[in-house]
């Protein structure tokens, strides 16, 4: 999506040419030639990173051809190409998709209609509850929040409070200070959220609510802005979470994000921590405290600033 946004604070809608532009231009940039086995004039190098002729000649391309890819003005790029060219950027698996629903759009056009509400399975929900004793809980598009478990509302706050349009983690993360104390590595979490969502513009450029929710965060916070301009990528997976909560302290919990095999654009999220650990029993703790003590501690963590709440009718 284009890094402009417009005085209203919508965002202009995606223009597919600047994004492959600007995304082959930073990864170009990252790479330094003794990274590649190249030698490295050092300071008479006027531009950072590679140079095109370089990384032409790294995929086996004319130095014509990269130059017109990357102002832009590809037709028809073989897969074999985009392949050489991910290989000499040494590209991530995320990114190569990424590169390749730029370049290739009509190869890779996706036909669902995103303004349709997505749904998430009654059997899905059962699993949710099922899953006692950790936060779990479903993600969708944008990085939507779905539906959840009541250990997710006990560490993440409670999303039941919350209108739909407010669901969702780029809005919380950036928006609401309350997230930034919840998350000891809130500059982790904030790259990690922005990078889902530029993997999703590459598959849904014409999404209005993804525009909107751009606009809306470029306007509203200057970090979002700084790493919606750095075109990073990346798919959900695994990892490690500190969090600060305010009833029971620190916690360690490792995560694991599940692709929907039914539906591409839903996540499955479980959170957990190591047996025997404090973390292990802080999620007891919080457990056992029963609905209306969770709730309360939850409302703490998880909403967002009061300035930043809908006025109630």
């Amino acid at each position: 999506m284009d890094d402009r946004v417009t005085p209203s604070g919508a965002a202009e809608p995606l223009d597919r040419r600047a994004e492959l532009v600007e995304f082959l231009r930073t990864r170009r940039a990252r790479l330094k030639p003794g990274d590649v086995g190249l030698p490295d004039f050092g300071r008479h190098r006027r531009v950072p990173g590679l140079r095109r002729e370089e990384l032409a000649q790294l995929a086996g391309v004319s130095v014509a051809y990269y130059t017109r890819l990357e102002q832009g003005n590809g037709r028809n790029v073989s897969g074999e190409v985009l392949d050489a060219i991910s290989r000499a950027l040494r590209l991530t698996d995320a990114e190569h998709a990424h590169l390749t629903h730029l370049a290739s759009p009509k190869r890779h056009k996706k036909k669902q209609a995103t303004s349709r509400p997505q749904q998430v399975r009654a059997g899905l929900r059962q699993l949710l509850e099922a899953v006692e004793g950790v936060p779990a809980y479903v993600t969708g598009r944008r990085s939507d929040v779905l539906a959840w478990n009541r250990m997710a509302s006990a560490v993440f706050g409670d999303w039941g409070e919350l209108p739909v349009r407010e669901r969702n983690w780029a809005r919380l993360v950036f928006l609401s200070p309350a997230y930034r104390d919840l998350f000891v590595e809130w500059d982790s979490k904030a790259s990690d959220i922005v990078s889902y969502l530029r993997l999703y513009t590459g598959c849904h450029p014409d999404d209005p609510e993804l525009s909107a929710l751009v606009g809306e965060l470029s306007v509203r916070s200057e970090e979002f802005r700084r790493l919606w301009a750095t075109h990073d990528v990346k798919e959900k997976s695994h990892g490690v979470k500190r969090l600060q909560h305010p009833l029971v302290g620190a916690l360690t919990l490792s995560y694991e994000a599940m692709t929907l095999p039914d539906d591409k654009e839903q996540s499955l999220i479980i959170y957990h921590a190591e047996p025997g650990s404090s973390s292990a029993e802080a999620l007891r703790l919080l457990a056992s405290w029963g609905t209306d003590a969770m709730r309360a501690g939850a409302l703490r963590a998880g909403a967002p600033a009061e300035a930043d709440r809908p006025a109630r009718p």
